[in-house]
């Protein structure tokens, strides 16, 4: 059977039933997707090294990190509609040369400015890759076996950022920071060897003009508004940039909401938004991911700060959530066949608001590891039942031809929600150890006290040098910690609950996922 698909307006079917060819489809595109999400969070484990070794501030090295989020961010949408027109597969092995040659300019880099060069050009590749890899599984599947494929798609997205975190802090202890684009360049290897005889070069046929315009203003929203995101925290919401980078965004926007009503071969067709599947998928997306990264903002430095444990050891305590949100994502069709799609999702919702209670609840500074462990299992399960049918019902709203479109904007959606919840939660923990560290710093020296309420790694820096006192300082620092901890954690309760509700009254149909997984039933 040939593996060229390309597609016409009312083409028959275009699905693969070899499950063999299936299978190394399935292979090939989560090797592609992997190096892109491990390269995502792998930089987090080595900001310290970074700093030393470009002689960079922290703000340069948040930009090594952010500047890849924001070009593939950008660029998702375009790209993804690029896939669909000029076929999938070559757009994949562009983006995956793109991609490999970056990170492997990275790991050479000698100076800040080649590194935010090629980090930059690697955020480029990435968004080339991520849409292809999905809209080749959704075009390309059967009905009965598509639920599932996304399933395993979802659970690499989902579980695949904390693997790839923890084998890049395996790679910083063992070896140096510079071995952590060698996995990265290998995946991009073989991925590259398998795409041309595994990968389906599915495309739509050459319609009206690409929308230039909607692109470009895309990206000008897209770049504003997680700008917005990434450099409040760090500016201030009300720094001069911060405000100018949401303005910018806002009206990017409105801008291409507006263009886009009126064209009639749209890039992203935003009245399809009035579908619940597509609207109750996409903000299912962006709250979930949102959570789960805010969540990983505050688990770090409770490991870290708190219990004392390093980088690896903190990473590692997160697998298991990692592994079972992998499973639970897997599992996610068999389920949405029995009970729907909109009963798994709001099912997941619920575990994950239960798993974020739990963890607010048995928290505290002696309670260690297994105070959170419920929790975070809880987390996972959620999580893995609740991205499977919200990816499905994203890219079930558009049609076939235009998956690279709906891949790109389950990908986006993604990346906002990220961006959102880590500005968000980790607005309300600072908020919360701040408020809560002030009643506690009676005695401390005003200078020590002033650094102490910087954060509680300034505290606990500050209490090496106090003597005495470093002890309480200490204890002080930990205990506010865990006073925004709960803080953050009910914040995010509370969005699930609301989320909880608006799944179960706007959610997809309930035979949407089932229908697609066993047309029979």
């Amino acid at each position: 059977m040939s593996t060229d698909l390309s597609s016409d307006a009312g083409a028959p079917d275009q699905t693969i039933q070899d499950p063999r060819q299936r299978r190394t489809i399935l292979v090939g595109v989560c090797i592609a997707l992997m190096a892109v999400i491990a390269s995502v969070s792998g930089l987090n484990v080595a900001q310290p090294e970074l700093a030393v070794a470009f002689d960079a501030s922290q703000t340069e090295v948040l930009w090594f990190i952010n500047i890849y989020t924001i070009s593939l961010a950008a660029l998702l949408l375009p790209l993804g509609a690029l896939g669909d027109r000029w076929g999938r597969r070559p757009v994949l092995i562009a983006g995956l040369l793109v991609f490999g040659m970056a990170s492997a300019a990275a790991g050479l880099a000698t100076s800040s400015e080649i590194m935010l060069a090629a980090r930059f050009l690697s955020g480029v590749g990435a968004a080339m890759i991520m849409p292809v890899t999905l809209a080749v599984i959704t075009s390309t599947f059967p009905d009965g076996e598509r639920s599932k494929a996304i399933g395993v798609w979802t659970g690499v997205a989902g579980g695949g950022g904390i693997l790839g975190m923890y084998l890049s802090a395996v790679l910083v202890d063992l070896a140096n920071w510079r071995w952590l684009f060698v996995l990265p360049v290998v995946l991009v290897v073989v991925a590259v060897v398998m795409a041309p005889r595994s990968i389906p070069n599915s495309r739509e046929a050459s319609g009206p003009g690409f929308d230039v315009v909607g692109s470009l203003s895309s990206v000008v929203a897209v770049v504003g508004l997680v700008f917005f995101l990434h450099e409040g925290p760090v500016r201030g919401w009300a720094a001069p940039a911060t405000l100018l980078g949401l303005l910018v965004g806002v009206v990017a926007a409105v801008g291409f909401v507006a263009w886009e009503l009126r064209r009639q071969a749209p890039l992203l067709d935003v009245r399809l938004f009035r579908e619940r599947g597509l609207a109750s998928g996409s903000v299912s997306l962006l709250t979930v991911f949102g959570v789960q990264a805010g969540i990983f903002v505050v688990l770090f430095p409770y490991f870290q700060a708190v219990l004392g444990w390093s980088g690896l050891r903190s990473t590692l305590a997160l697998m298991p959530m990692a592994l079972l949100m992998m499973v639970a994502s897997g599992l996610a069709p068999r389920v949405a066949v029995r009970i729907g799609s909109r009963s798994t999702m709001a099912s997941g919702i619920f575990l994950g608001g239960a798993g974020l209670v739990l963890m607010a609840i048995f928290v505290s500074v002696d309670g260690g590891y297994l105070s959170l462990l419920p929790g975070m299992l809880a987390m996972g399960l959620g999580m893995g039942l609740t991205m499977t049918p919200s990816t499905e019902a994203i890219t079930t709203a558009l049609p076939r031809d235009r998956q690279g479109v709906a891949s790109a904007l389950n990908d986006v959606t993604r990346e906002f929600g990220t961006a959102l919840g880590v500005a968000l939660l980790g607005a309300v923990l600072t908020a919360g150890y701040r408020a809560a560290i002030d009643s506690r710093l009676d005695g401390v020296p005003d200078a020590a006290a002033d650094t102490a309420r910087q954060g509680i790694a300034n505290a606990l820096a500050t209490a090496d040098g106090l003597g005495p006192q470093a002890q309480a300082l200490t204890r002080a620092a930990q205990e506010s910690f865990v006073d925004g901890w709960q803080q953050a954690m009910w914040a995010g309760a509370l969005v699930m609950a609301v989320l909880f509700v608006y799944v179960l009254t706007r959610g997809p149909r309930q035979r949407t996922l089932a229908t697609a997984v066993n047309p029979t039933t």
